[in-house]
């Protein structure tokens, strides 16, 4: 009896002592793992711990409007420029009313000192074009840099068409245009059509076939049609200011503003201003 009641105690010394070895290598054994992958309990854990503390995710940037989606290269695309208008479209009225409609308002004082020189602003009826718009683009053409009022000697000032003028611009279809400058002495036909614009005693006449189309060499060589009628204005006042025809002082040199642009260059490039740089150029006396 005594010897069985000691071999049960044995065994559960035995087997106690052998349970405390099993849970120190089990605690051993989690030691070494946690070491091995981290506080997450994978490998690499520490290494994702660290981005997450370093700061937020990266926001994601709003959507670009339309006009600004970044292109394949990843930079933004730069809405490109429309091309310069070279002559309008549409078929131009080759006759009107023969009456004319005026800009009414008063321009201010172009130039800062001399002579002062009233003009009025008149449209043909029936030409399609507003008198305003026409008064406007003459202004341009009129006060520069570069226009006639840059020799310090002349001022110009639009007026209404009821009041005391030096001269008018008129802005008329080829059939009225042609009747005025006959009237005036000059034959503006090319080929027996009218083609070129005039200046009659106290008339600039502008034809509005020029106008609105410009000229084919101005527009083969993409000459912006605002960059035609500053020229044909400044000319045709040039005319009016006494300023006779002149020639291309040489190949690649600016066209002087009183040279007939409007028929060739001859060499020359296109210049729309009597006026450059301050001073007044010119050309050889036709």
């Amino acid at each position: 009896m005594r010897t069985s009641s000691r071999r049960p105690g044995r065994r559960q010394r035995r087997l106690a002592l052998l349970a405390q070895l099993v849970a120190v290598v089990l605690a051993i054994g989690a030691v070494v793992t946690v070491i091995a992958e981290g506080p997450g309990g994978h490998p690499g854990a520490d290494r994702l711990a660290a981005d997450e503390i370093t700061g937020p995710p990266p926001l994601l940037a709003a959507p670009l409007p339309p006009s600004a989606d970044p292109s394949p290269s990843g930079s933004p695309v730069v809405p490109s420029s429309p091309p310069p208008v070279l002559r309008l479209s549409g078929a131009v009225p080759t006759a009107g009313t023969g009456r004319f409609g005026y800009d009414d308002r008063t321009g201010p004082v172009l130039g800062r000192a001399g002579e002062l020189r009233r003009y009025r602003v008149a449209v043909e009826s029936g030409s399609g074009e507003d008198p305003v718009a026409f008064g406007r683009a003459v202004q341009t053409a009129l006060a520069g840099p570069g226009s006639w009022v840059d020799s310090g000697r002349l001022r110009l000032q639009q007026v209404p068409g009821g009041a005391a003028r030096d001269f008018t611009v008129y802005l008329a279809t080829a059939r009225t245009a042609s009747r005025m400058c006959a009237d005036g002495g000059v034959d503006i036909r090319v080929g027996g059509r009218p083609y070129t614009s005039c200046r009659a005693p106290g008339k600039v006449i502008i034809n509005l076939d020029r106008w609105r189309l410009s000229v084919p060499h101005f527009v083969s060589a993409r000459v912006p049609l605002a960059v035609y009628r500053t020229y044909v204005v400044n000319h045709e006042v040039g005319h009016q200011l006494g300023h006779r025809h002149e020639r291309c002082p040489g190949a690649g040199r600016p066209a002087p503003v009183m040279m007939q642009q409007t028929l060739f260059l001859n060499g020359c490039r296109v210049n729309q201003w009597p006026y450059l740089e301050g001073r007044r150029y010119a050309g050889p006396a036709l």
